[in-house]
């Protein structure tokens, strides 16, 4: 097994003492989950196309309906590629530290979000070539 020097980031646990003595989180958080500019963006355009998608299905009455749900839906496979891809990196940072169990979480939550997003790339050219005919 190759040795490898112990990462010291923000994402390892060794933050600065504050001016009493004590450490704390560095930057925002949900609850456990510390909130980046990716993470926000992400849970954004999912919410966003989730919504838009919704609002064509519902409320759309007209021609402009199906390249309003293929265009929600190109964006929904775009966020689960993202996903998808972070799963992937994650994970390959659980594989060097040794963390087996997160390991294999990054792995099916990452093959699940690789799933839906060849899904929706399908979904939307089904769509597209509807609308095109």
């Amino acid at each position: 097994m190759i040795t490898r020097p112990p990462r010291v980031d923000e994402r390892s646990g060794v933050v600065p003492r504050r001016a009493d003595g004590s450490r704390g989180r560095v930057g925002p958080h949900l609850g456990p989950l510390r909130i980046t500019p990716t993470r926000a963006i992400l849970a954004i355009a999912l919410v966003g196309s989730l919504a838009y998608i919704a609002y064509a299905i519902l409320w759309v009455d007209d021609s402009a309906q199906i390249p309003m749900v293929t265009s929600g839906t190109a964006v929904l496979g775009l966020v689960f590629t993202a996903l998808s891809v972070g799963g992937a990196i994650r994970m390959w940072r659980a594989w060097q530290d040794g963390l087996q169990g997160r390991t294999i979480m990054f792995a099916v939550l990452g093959g699940i979000a690789g799933m839906i997003a060849i899904g929706s790339f399908a979904g939307a050219l089904v769509l597209a070539l509807i609308w095109g005919a």
